[in-house]
């Protein structure tokens, strides 16, 4: 059963944010809800959510880097950042998401948007754009049929936040 409440009300804009433990589950039925354009990722290492009182208001959900040339044990990628719009929430949500990484071990978290995107947030958490990526035509072959996941065919920016390691 989900204890949170989706949604924005004037009430909700003028109290604190918290940052909240969630499951991926109440994550993945946020996303489904507010995201404009992806779906609910199929698995994660941990997703946190920041709530206004009661309500929840977004979510960051973070697990193994899709690009395997990144999955080298110390990278994790956040996957899905979804909120309803109150202002800082994105900003908060990934600077949650790096302070879990780094306690957890992790040295650099990645995440992608849309080239059309301005990273307004990405930057006031410290995330640095590292590389524009071309549109892709998809996943889909025929020896293995895969549906588009809302991400194919549009360009994109690769981000990351590195921990320095001290000598």
């Amino acid at each position: 059963m989900n204890r949170f409440r989706y949604g924005t009300s004037t009430a909700s804009k003028e109290q604190a944010l918290t940052v909240v433990p969630i499951t991926l589950q109440t994550a993945r039925a946020f996303i489904t809800w507010s995201h404009r354009h992806l779906m609910p990722p199929q698995g994660a290492k941990y997703a946190i959510g920041l709530n206004s009182g009661t309500t929840l208001v977004g979510v960051v959900v973070a697990g193994r880097p899709v690009a395997r040339a990144f999955d080298d044990g110390r990278t994790i990628e956040v996957t899905r950042l979804s909120t309803d719009g109150i202002p800082n929430a994105c900003s908060m949500l990934l600077g949650a998401a790096w302070r879990a990484a780094r306690a957890m071990g992790y040295r650099r978290l990645i995440t992608y948007t849309l080239a059309t995107e301005p990273g307004t947030s990405l930057h006031a958490a410290g995330l640095v754009k590292v590389a524009e990526r071309p549109a892709r035509t998809g996943w889909d072959t025929p020896s293995r049929p895969r549906t588009d996941n809302g991400s194919d065919g549009v360009d994109r920016v690769l981000w990351e936040i590195v921990r320095q390691v001290r000598s």
